[in-house]
């Protein structure tokens, strides 16, 4: 596979070397490399798993959270415009505006209604806040996700979650499943290139 090349901001100086190696990552998830994905998932998981639980307070909810924050990532990545603010700055808003629309979600159903003065909607300043119209495409999303999940192989699917639902190294999968590291990484990708398929 050719190498992407690394996304370049208009109209700015060079980007320092944690920016450079994320705008590099961009470019490579936006040509379908699920590696790219992948670390982009080790350097930020954490930090938006912390983001959203703040709004939610609630970890299992927060981890289903973050998770649907890294698959729009992989869906969306030509849609991220450096102009506008780093990838970190990017991933937190989408982080935020998921958080937010789960946290609608729940209210809803316990037939309460959110407050936005509430401190919490408010923990990164990062974005506006969401639509109607942006949160139900978000759920949409995530419901669309899902019932791609469903239409990989049992081997893609495997691979796939231990890759970004339970967030192992490749190393650590191949290991764990008792596969050559080559076999987990080709399981990994094309899982990627068929859920992207699916979703487009």
């Amino acid at each position: 596979m050719r190498e992407a090349p690394a996304v370049v901001p208009a109209h700015a100086g060079p980007p320092d070397e944690a920016t450079a190696v994320d705008l590099a990552l961009i470019g490579r998830i936006r040509s379908g490399d699920s590696a790219a994905l992948d670390e982009l998932y080790r350097r930020y998981s954490a930090p938006v798993f912390s983001l959203v639980w703040k709004i939610l307070q609630n970890a299992e909810e927060a981890e289903d959270v973050a998770l649907d924050v890294f698959w729009q990532v992989w869906r969306q990545a030509d849609r991220y415009d450096p102009a506008r603010g780093a990838p970190p700055a990017w991933i937190f808003t989408l982080a935020r505006s998921r958080a937010i629309d789960r946290l609608r979600s729940r209210h809803r159903r316990e037939d309460r209604t959110v407050s936005f003065d509430d401190p919490a909607v408010h923990v990164d300043p990062l974005d506006e806040g969401a639509t109607p119209d942006q949160l139900a495409s978000y759920r949409q999303a995530r419901d669309a996700v899902r019932a791609a999940m469903e239409t990989l192989s049992p081997a893609q699917r495997e691979a796939v979650e231990l890759a970004f639902f339970q967030g192992l190294t490749h190393v650590e999968i191949a290991a764990r499943l008792r596969q050559p590291l080559g076999t987990v990484k080709t399981r990994i990708r094309q899982g990627l290139i068929r859920l992207r398929k699916h979703l487009d």
